[in-house]
């Protein structure tokens, strides 16, 4: 529930979706899909407990990978999903708290066809109850 409330809010979002549309997905771009994109992927996910068992909230950390076909456009779709992810806090999310970025380009052999990325890392403190 957590994933569908994340990619939720960044369809919700009119900065992101003018950039992207609705290429927002969990996993891998759609082969055959015009960029630019964005990636969701979860890196850790940890339900809290006590003593007593669960608690009801978990703790994750999300990479959102903003890729576009040049590095402006990737670096402003990682602006848009920064102001639209750090902070925020609605629904089953408690806080989702902007962590770190990082730069790169995806490998392959044809240049040209090799999208620019934007990796932003997201803590999302969320209920799981």
């Amino acid at each position: 529930m957590m994933e569908e409330e994340l990619r939720a809010r960044l369809l919700a979002t009119a900065s992101v979706t003018a950039i992207c549309g609705t290429r927002i997905n969990w996993g891998a771009h759609p082969q055959g899909e015009p960029w630019p994109g964005v990636i969701l992927r979860v890196i850790s996910d940890v339900e809290g407990h006590t003593l007593a068992g669960p608690n009801g909230v978990a703790h994750a950390r999300v990479q959102i990978d903003c890729q576009a076909d040049s590095y402006g456009a990737a670096k402003r779709l990682a602006r848009a999903v920064r102001a639209a992810l750090g902070g925020y806090r609605g629904g089953l999310l408690q806080a989702v708290l902007f962590a770190d970025a990082r730069e790169g380009r995806e490998g392959g052999s044809n240049e040209a066809d090799r999208p620019f990325r934007v990796s932003l890392d997201f803590f999302v403190h969320y209920t799981t109850t």
